[in-house]
């Protein structure tokens, strides 16, 4: 959060931009044996249910589904409530925060923030699923020189037009896009107006591979823009590893390893590893933060709206993290002058 605002003594407005959108991190593809692989699944152990508030922000490993992670790391907490901040496909390592409880409030606000990725595209071959683990279906003895990869990035930055895999978590008449592939059906998706921040060329290890690193919008499809780009360079391409090393203001180095949690859950004799819990209020960071008055809080925290009053009072439109004495009491939306309270935080986080 910003530094926080207060209604008591009327400090300026420290409001900040909450960035784009961006997308969680290309979620479907044909399932695989090794997502139910029993090696990555917790343990079947019964442990009573806690009422445990914050993030954990894991670095995932290869091979393992987002939702096998979060349910790995609600069993080692024995949190009672957990979810996740961007789908990260089994191909994908790294950034997927995952909230615990309260945090799962804000949950959409995390979203908003931007994602990084560093990405290997395989040229000469395209996928059913424009990633490794799909199904060759045209191929190519192009191989794109530096030069004209180089060439080509500009047109993938900015706004762009993006058509996303026919393997997507998409919807179509109701039914998942990529239900209808699996079952052979022929998808077709419209393309969407996407926004693709950076994109750079990192290094070229051989002929038949680069590496690259973008920061993207919400809907972009990693997936699709080494497809596209294949196709741009008049060869074809699929993504062969991925990583997201960034989601909104959660950084790689922050990233604590699965393996790295159950290993001090196991020293500490099946006690969660509490240390690497972060507070509930780091997912809005992004956020004005408005400092109020207990009588303000108990208003707020009854479903009341409260109204910014003073020649001096700050000037707040649109989502705002709420705090009294020090604690975060809710999430509320600031509308000519008014706040009216949207979720309210019970733990204090």
């Amino acid at each position: 959060m910003t530094a926080p605002l207060d209604t008591t003594t009327l400090l300026p407005e420290t409001g900040a931009d909450t960035g784009p959108e961006t997308h969680p991190a290309d979620a479907a593809r044909p399932a695989l044996a090794d997502e139910t692989a029993p090696a990555e699944l917790p343990p079947r152990k019964r442990r009573p249910k806690r009422d445990i508030d914050g993030w954990v922000l894991l670095d995932k490993p290869v091979g393992m589904t987002s939702t096998q992670a979060v349910g790995a790391v609600k069993w080692l907490f024995s949190a009672k409530k957990a979810g996740h901040a961007g789908t990260l496909d089994p191909l994908a390592s790294g950034c997927l925060p995952i909230a615990l409880g309260e945090a799962t409030k804000t949950v959409p606000f995390v979203m908003e923030g931007r994602k990084v990725y560093r990405f290997t595209v395989r040229w000469g071959v395209e996928t059913d699923t424009d990633d490794s683990e799909g199904k060759a279906v045209a191929q190519s003895e192009v191989r794109p020189a530096r030069e004209a990869i180089l060439a080509i990035l500009d047109a993938f930055r900015g706004e762009i037009e993006q058509v996303p895999p026919a393997y997507s978590a998409l919807k179509i008449n109701g039914e998942r896009a990529y239900d209808l592939a699996r079952d052979g059906v022929q998808v077709e998706l419209a393309a969407r107006t996407v926004v693709i921040h950076s994109l750079d060329l990192v290094e070229m290890p051989d002929a038949d591979h680069a590496v690259f690193e973008t920061e993207c919008g919400k809907g972009t499809y990693v997936r699709s823009l080494a497809r596209d780009m294949g196709r741009r360079l008049g060869t074809h391409g699929h993504i062969s590893a991925l990583r997201r090393t960034r989601v909104g203001t959660f950084p790689e180095e922050e990233l604590v390893p699965l393996a790295t949690l159950r290993a001090w859950s196991e020293e500490r004799d099946d006690a969660a590893p509490m240390h690497v819990l972060r507070p509930v209020s780091i997912g809005l960071d992004t956020l004005p933060c408005l400092r109020v008055s207990p009588a303000d809080a108990t208003r707020l925290a009854h479903g009341q709206p409260i109204i910014l009053r003073g020649r001096d009072a700050p000037i707040l439109e649109g989502p705002v993290a709420i705090t009294a004495g020090g604690r975060l009491i809710a999430l509320g939306e600031a509308e000519a002058g008014e706040i009216y309270p949207k979720r309210i935080f019970h733990a204090g986080k």
